[in-house]
């Protein structure tokens, strides 16, 4: 499956899906799930999106779902940009 995923998909997944965090030298674990993530790296942000298939899905359906997340994300790169969210810190 990942192999075909590698032949159609035209750049590396990166960070995606699945989780990210740390272990700490206490033994303290902190893990975050990898979903809806912004990478900023050498001063541009990338973000992946996608839909869950199953047998009976749509894709035309499947498709706006993922139009519709990633319109969230550009949405909120777009009020930071534009300073117009205070909650949020671009570093």
């Amino acid at each position: 499956c990942m192999q075909i995923i590698r032949e159609l998909e035209p750049c590396a997944r990166g960070f995606y899906t699945g989780s990210c965090g740390y272990l700490g030298f206490d033994g303290s674990l902190d893990l975050n799930i990898l979903i809806r993530t912004l990478l900023l790296q050498a001063g541009q942000v990338s973000f992946h999106v996608g839909a869950g298939m199953v047998a009976d899905s749509i894709p035309e359906r499947e498709y706006h779902e993922t139009l519709a997340k990633a319109a969230a994300l550009i949405k909120a790169l777009q009020a930071v940009s534009a300073g117009v969210s205070r909650d949020v810190a671009v570093r």
